[in-house]
């Protein structure tokens, strides 16, 4: 599990590898990540946006930007948590991903940024090179 938190906004991300997803010989390997944020401060928020950089292991980088994660922009009261599940394709057996979400503060308007802890895709395939 990876863990970042940015103006008491705590965001956990677990990747795992999904081998009934991939196809090793056809240069694709897919990964699903289960990521929960959960308000620790004391104003209530709302995710808005999402910026990703996802990197392969040749290094190339590739951004994904847009609105909400996965259709929704949740509103997060203090104490709360938010909790989604998505997925990634690379054309190699690892990579990482690291971004930011989009946050304004409900009673204020204020825009902020919140870090995505840095994570590591790593394939079976993978493993058994590095061992």
């Amino acid at each position: 599990m990876y863990r970042a938190t940015t103006r008491n906004i705590e965001v956990q991300v677990t990747p795992r590898f999904l081998d009934e997803r991939s196809s090793p010989e056809n240069g694709y390997y897919f990964w699903a990540y289960t990521i929960e944020i959960t308000n620790r401060g004391p104003a209530t928020v709302q995710l808005k946006t999402r910026h990703w950089k996802i990197t392969d292991a040749h290094g190339r980088l590739q951004e994904v930007k847009g609105a909400g994660v996965v259709g929704e922009t949740p509103v997060l009261e203090p104490g709360k948590s938010f909790e989604y599940t998505s997925g990634v394709p690379l054309p190699t057996p690892s990579g990482f991903m690291t971004g930011t979400y989009g946050m304004v503060i409900s009673d204020t308007g204020e825009d902020f940024d919140i870090q995505i802890p840095a994570f590591s895709l790593d394939s079976s395939e993978a493993r058994r090179t590095l061992n």
